[in-house]
């Protein structure tokens, strides 16, 4: 018998996620918990991790959901399906800064979440099979002063410096962001960070690096690039804005 899919529901209404955890289970998941709290979902986290995490993005407490997925993402990636309800701008463009797989309004529909769990599954399926085909051979990209070559279909293709937006990590993978095109290297985040030059790139979170000359706009917790909201570390924000200042 197949494995099934673990799935963690984080809602502090608990007849919500009874709902949402017996239709799961009806559907052939495996609901690993259903957490209230934004605390107790991070110790989740750490000891049973989850292959999918269903969170309602306004938790009651001092995190809420977003802050939630945030602070999980410093550590590991999951993909997240976020509850929403009445959402105003601000939050869906927090929420947005996260990569989450999917939203969910609330009140939903049964057939919301099934769909919205199939998506999900479909895509994750899709990243394994393409990082499978692109990653059969590990080839070192060759960084000069303004250009990149990296491995695409099995040919070296150049790069310019200058057309990449950002680069984002996929576990041990990396995948370059381009105006036109998106490529995938074989190799961490954190390897290419010291190969790259840092008078155009810089690392503003544990999963993005980004092209200091695209970023459009600049907000508390996160920045802009081709109409992309990307998430900025607390700890990283004042070594972005001093660079800023001397491009």
């Amino acid at each position: 018998m197949p494995n099934k899919t673990k799935i963690l529901i984080v809602e502090d209404d608990m007849i919500i996620a009874a709902n949402i955890s017996l239709q799961l289970t009806n559907l052939g998941y495996q609901v690993t918990a259903l957490i209230s709290s934004a605390n107790d979902a991070l110790l989740q986290f750490q000891n049973n991790k989850p292959e999918i995490a269903i969170i309602d993005i306004n938790l009651k407490g001092k995190l809420d959901g977003i802050d939630l997925v945030t602070k999980m993402q410093e550590t590991q990636n999951i993909p997240i399906i976020y509850l929403t309800a009445n959402t105003d701008e601000a939050h869906f463009n927090r929420a947005k800064s996260t990569n989450p797989f999917a939203f969910i309004s609330k009140p939903y529909k049964n057939l919301d979440l099934q769909h919205a769990i199939e998506l999900t599954l479909n895509r994750i399926k899709a990243n394994k099979s393409e990082i499978k085909l692109e990653t059969t051979e590990k080839i070192t990209p060759f960084i000069l002063s303004d250009s990149i070559f990296v491995k695409h279909l099995e040919k070296m293709v150049r790069v310019n410096i200058e057309d990449i937006l950002y680069i984002e990590a996929e576990r041990n993978y990396c995948r370059i962001h381009s105006k036109t095109k998106e490529y995938l290297l074989v190799m961490t985040l954190k390897d290419l960070d010291e190969k790259l030059p840092n008078r155009h790139f810089i690392r503003v979170h544990r999963s993005f690096i980004v092209n200091l000359s695209q970023i459009v706009e600049i907000a508390t917790s996160y920045i802009v690039i081709a109409k992309k909201a990307i998430p900025v570390s607390k700890a990283l924000k004042e070594e972005l804005l001093n660079r800023l200042q001397t491009i």
